[in-house]
């Protein structure tokens, strides 16, 4: 992943050190009344690999993995204990569909499904419309991100529709139907993350707090029967 701006003038190393030190700073500062060292050391761990998202001295996957080896090292956490949300079979789908959606961005697949349903039934404005949210639900239970699915597979569809026809902002022509077309697959890319369990990851976050919080869980088919009507 390429670094941000503001990053790009720190080697990883510097960046990494800082994250270490934010670290230490919080464990050796004294906890405060009624907390324990466990619970204020795990608040350490959590604010240094926060700082390691932003800062990035390593892919956030690395970082991660790291936080959580220094749980059990630290003696904050038994290693079970840390590794917990490894045996959730709900992040498991989750991790699964995220591999299925790099398929389908890096090898073309959404967009050849896309295209082929563009030159079968695209003959229309309104049929391009239907075409692309069709084509939309078709990808989205494949990749829980809304925001990969528009704007890695949706979006340039979309973009080279409207220039094909004339509708493209920058020619000052069809205006109106080039807007119509980029709502209404943004619309469709909104309203399928809310019809598939991995339409969107937040999903499946909520169906995680569900569990643990009332008991209650919703598995991938049970949710698709509950939203697919009034998505």
């Amino acid at each position: 992943m390429a670094d941000s701006k503001g990053n790009q003038g720190m080697s990883p190393l510097v960046r990494g050190l800082i994250c270490v030190a934010i670290g230490a700073i919080i464990w050796f500062i004294p906890a405060p009344a009624g907390v324990g060292p466990q619970a204020w050391g795990l608040l350490a761990v959590f604010i240094a690999t926060i700082a390691g998202f932003i800062l990035q001295p390593m892919p956030i996957g690395a970082i991660a993995i790291i936080a959580c080896a220094l749980l059990p090292v630290l003696g904050i956490m038994k290693a079970g204990e840390a590794l917990a949300g490894f045996s959730n079979t709900t992040i498991w789908l989750i991790v699964s569909a995220f591999m299925f959606a790099e398929g389908f961005i890096k090898t073309g697949l959404g967009k050849r499904i896309s295209y082929m349903l563009l030159s079968k039934f695209g003959s229309s404005t309104l049929r391009v419309a239907y075409v692309m949210s069709a084509a939309d639900f078709i990808i989205a239970p494949f990749t829980p991100s809304n925001t990969a699915r528009g704007g890695g597979i949706i979006y340039p569809i979309v973009r080279s529709v409207t220039a094909a026809v004339g509708a493209d902002a920058e020619t000052g022509k069809n205006k109106k139907t080039g807007a119509f077309l980029m709502f209404s697959a943004y619309a469709a890319v909104i309203t399928s993350a809310c019809i598939f369990l991995t339409g969107a990851s937040n999903n499946v976050l909520c169906n995680t707090l569900a569990q643990e919080m009332f008991g209650t869980s919703i598995g991938w088919g049970e949710w698709f029967m509950a939203c697919i009507i009034p998505g």
